[in-house]
């Protein structure tokens, strides 16, 4: 059986988190864009269990259900204001959104 190491979880959870950075960084559509948003909460809440649980409490879980409540709440938001902005704009590309108002 493989044991799984707290330095594990952690290198996973910096990879995950340094994919959703550049992702934010370096894409141009507002869907990957969110999505990467996503990959970085992801890798915090994977931190989180990972201490939780390499500490023998369960403080890290209780954070991480607020954080998946919270989560869940933001998509919801989220894609409604990239579904609007596609219906006005009819782009999701983020070059196309350099004015606030119209």
């Amino acid at each position: 059986m493989i044991t799984v190491t707290l330095n594990t979880c952690i290198l996973l959870s910096v990879v995950l988190f340094a994919i959703g950075f550049f992702g934010v960084l370096l894409r141009k559509n507002t869907l990957i864009i969110y999505i990467s948003l996503e990959l970085m909460l992801v890798a915090a809440t994977l931190a989180l269990v990972a201490f939780s649980r390499f500490n023998g409490t369960m403080d890290g879980n209780v954070f991480v259900f607020f954080i998946l409540t919270v989560a869940a709440a933001e998509v919801a938001v989220g894609l409604a204001i990239i579904v609007a902005l596609f219906r006005k704009r009819v782009t999701v590309e983020v070059d196309e959104f350099n004015a606030l108002k119209n």
